[in-house]
């Protein structure tokens, strides 16, 4: 009788662990699924240069239309909030590349906000630059590892990306494993 209590303690930390993830999956799955919607939500937008709303004015000097502002801005977000969701749910090997892309988003977002000082793709390579100098050698070297691995041990891909992964305990542990 005294089997029976800790496995059911740890049944049912398999059940809160599971509802958890479930609902994650949940809000994670519907995020994406009105990315569509979202990117319409510059349709709303007043085609004029002033946007007066209860909470803030905005007034387009670049694009002379507080429209045409919000759908560069949102062809920018809704490719960023996929690409963090990405990172941040992707087990491969190679998840650290993503932040190439992230990076330039937000630099095109940074860019946008303040398009009365340059135009908005121009030169977005060179602050890109230092990004890519740290990771497109990090990933090299963990591609390198992971083919050194492989003729060593002949393990199969998925051996080894389940050796590479680090199992987190909390949120900030998560945080940590991507960086």
């Amino acid at each position: 009788m005294s089997n029976k209590r800790p496995l059911e303690k740890i049944k049912l930390k398999f059940l809160q662990e599971d509802r958890k993830s479930l609902i994650i999956g949940s809000v994670i799955a519907t995020i994406i699924a009105t990315t569509p919607y979202l990117f319409y939500l510059y349709e709303s937008v007043p085609n004029s240069p002033i946007w007066d709303t209860f909470l803030f004015t905005y007034q387009s000097e670049f694009y002379q239309s507080a429209q045409v502002s919000m759908w560069v801005l949102t062809s920018k977000l809704i490719p960023l909030l996929l690409l963090i969701i990405w990172f941040f749910t992707c087990r491969h090997w190679w998840f650290h590349a993503l932040l190439v892309p992230i990076a330039m988003y937000v630099y095109q977002i940074f860019i946008t906000l303040n398009d009365d000082l340059i135009n908005i793709d121009s030169n977005q390579l060179m602050y890109l630059i230092p990004i890519m100098a740290i990771i497109v050698p990090s990933i090299y070297l963990v591609r390198a590892q992971i083919f050194n691995k492989i003729n060593d041990a002949n393990k199969s891909l998925e051996e080894l990306e389940e050796e590479f992964k680090i199992s987190p305990r909390n949120f900030w542990d998560k945080i940590k494993q991507y960086f």
